[in-house]
């Protein structure tokens, strides 16, 4: 499967360590940064990241920051994206089922090494059951318009 991944500062550690143990399962992963731990903004990275799933370049994404709370908006500003922010496996695994999300996030400074591996794990695993969800999903990647008052 290729898999994007993109994190800030606070999670570059984490991110390296699931970019290598992704590769060893055989797993095409695409990096996209930041390639140190220097200080960045997440929504940079978080956008790389919609991106690269809207454009076709990944299948699914992993988005790692402090707390996971600040990508995981930002990846969910693009229309294509359905992040979810997870702390565990069974999360992991309804945001596949029930939610058909393509991003999963993550908090570095929330997550043991051992729980984000298997939060990604019941994630690249699940399936999106469809049927009642097919159409809550629909309706995630085309909202309504909405009219603001003032």
């Amino acid at each position: 499967m290729r898999i994007a991944i993109a994190s800030d500062h606070a999670a570059y550690e984490l991110k390296a360590v699931l970019a290598a143990w992704l590769r060893d399962l055989d797993h095409e992963v695409l990096d996209l940064g930041p390639a140190t731990a220097d200080r960045v903004d997440y929504p940079d990275f978080g956008y790389k990241l919609a991106e690269a799933i809207a454009d076709g370049r990944a299948e699914r994404g992993i988005a790692l920051c402090g707390s996971g709370i600040g990508i995981s908006i930002a990846v969910n500003r693009h229309p294509a994206a359905r992040c979810a922010l997870v702390s565990d496996p069974y999360s992991a695994a309804l945001s596949r089922e029930h939610n058909d999300a393509n991003v999963l996030a993550m908090g570095a400074r929330l997550i043991g090494e051992d729980m984000a591996k298997a939060c990604v794990a019941s994630f690249l695993v699940g399936d999106f059951a469809g049927g009642r969800h097919g159409p809550r999903v629909d309706k995630l990647s085309h909202p309504p318009q909405l009219e603001t008052s003032r």
